[in-house]
């Protein structure tokens, strides 16, 4: 029985270090990747659309959700968190309107635990778009007479489409880990004259205790790449050259790796009562931008988000994020710089399997009033037998 029970905790041992390797390798793979970014030449701000955000709950708390989330938005802001939704499918939608309308930016995704509870599978869709976009290029005729009935409209949209699978790693003690990765397709249109394809990878990793998370996603970790095409006719091109302008042509945009750290913690306030708080560094390498750090290559911009929840079922949110240094308006010199951030608050509520979030965020920052609205949707679906 000694002998029996020695090889049980060996073996134990030895699964333990093979999954500390496999977190090692991924974290050295990781700074591999992060340093040769660091080297290469990339296209700043790239698929910017991907940095929006996805549902009023992360939005409302600043952004600052690669630890604290726990739905199926996790296939946005860090695929190892999809192990938290266990048992049943979960689906959650999101819309939000910009600049009273103009832009339009949805979010639908659809998760799909596995029979272990161990391995998840996630499909995600976004898209931002501006429609009813004004083309001017035949406004003006040959001989300098204006004909409006020349202006046509056109669209111009974003799309992206993740394939999310994450694993669950049972550690010894009460941490758990977790990984996920993310296979992302873009798609970008312009009209019938610009359409773009891209490819790319995210990977994420989850460590969490009964109350504390740390979390780690790298974005574009392989770098990603949109490979655009143009299809402009005779005439476009001939109002192109005698007006100035450049004829576009194929071109290739890569997108720099970026890796967002975060840890979380859960106060307990009282018997129903919880209070939690997450600190998130989003990092870049693709030089440097008007953020806390800044630097070259690597520039990094905080965000902080507060939760206060009720029974888990009534839920508060505030947040702050994307902390710029600005000329200040009140100084007729132009020379006085100050620190703006963009604040974010929100609201929830849960009732059975399904909750509803709403968040109220600022584009531009605390003066500013460019405010948009989010609404989001999460729905657990159960399966229900009937009973005859």
């Amino acid at each position: 029985m000694f002998q029996t029970s020695d090889s049980f905790h060996l073996a134990v041992e030895r699964v333990n270090i093979n999954r500390m390797k496999k977190l090692y390798l991924f974290l050295t793979l990781t700074g591999v990747m992060l340093c040769f970014a660091a080297s290469a030449q990339f296209e700043k701000y790239s698929n910017e659309f991907l940095n929006i955000g996805a549902g009023a709950r992360g939005m409302s708390m600043g952004n600052a959700q690669v630890a604290s989330v726990t739905d199926g938005t996790a296939g946005y802001w860090n695929p190892a968190a999809l192990t938290f939704v266990k048992d049943q499918p979960q689906l959650n939608l999101m819309h939000s309107e910009y600049f009273a309308g103009i832009g339009k930016y949805d979010f639908a995704n659809l998760v799909l635990p596995l029979k272990d509870n161990k391995r998840v599978l996630a499909l995600t869709l976004l898209r931002f778009a501006v429609d009813d976009i004004p083309n001017t290029v035949f406004l003006v005729q040959p001989d300098g007479s204006i004909n409006f009935s020349n202006i046509t409209t056109f669209s111009s949209a974003d799309y992206a489409f993740l394939l999310s699978l994450a694993q669950q790693i049972k550690s010894s003690g009460s941490t758990n880990i977790s990984f996920g990765i993310n296979a992302k397709v873009i798609h970008r249109i312009a009209g019938n004259f610009a359409s773009a394809w891209g490819f790319g990878f995210d990977a994420g990793a989850l460590f969490s205790g009964s109350r504390w998370k740390l979390g780690i996603m790298a974005k574009d970790v392989t770098t990603t790449f949109n490979a655009w095409s143009y299809s402009i006719d005779e005439q476009m091109r001939e109002v192109f050259y005698v007006t100035n302008n450049d004829i576009p042509i194929k071109s290739t945009e890569l997108t720099a790796p970026q890796l967002v750290l975060g840890g979380s913690y859960n106060f307990k306030l009282s018997k129903k009562l919880n209070l939690l708080a997450e600190a998130d560094l989003d990092i870049t390498f693709d030089g440097p931008r008007n953020e806390v750090v800044s630097s070259n290559p690597v520039s990094i911009d905080p965000r902080i988000g507060l939760e206060l929840s009720y029974n888990n079922v009534f839920f508060v949110r505030a947040g702050m994020d994307n902390f710029q240094k600005v000329l200040d308006d009140k100084d007729t010199t132009n020379q006085k710089k100050i620190w703006i951030y963009q604040p974010s608050v929100g609201a929830g509520f849960k009732i059975g399997d399904v909750q509803i979030d709403y968040a109220f965020t600022n584009l531009a920052n605390q003066s500013n009033p460019l405010y948009t609205h989010v609404f989001s949707l999460k729905v657990d679906l159960r399966s229900r037998t009937i009973k005859k």
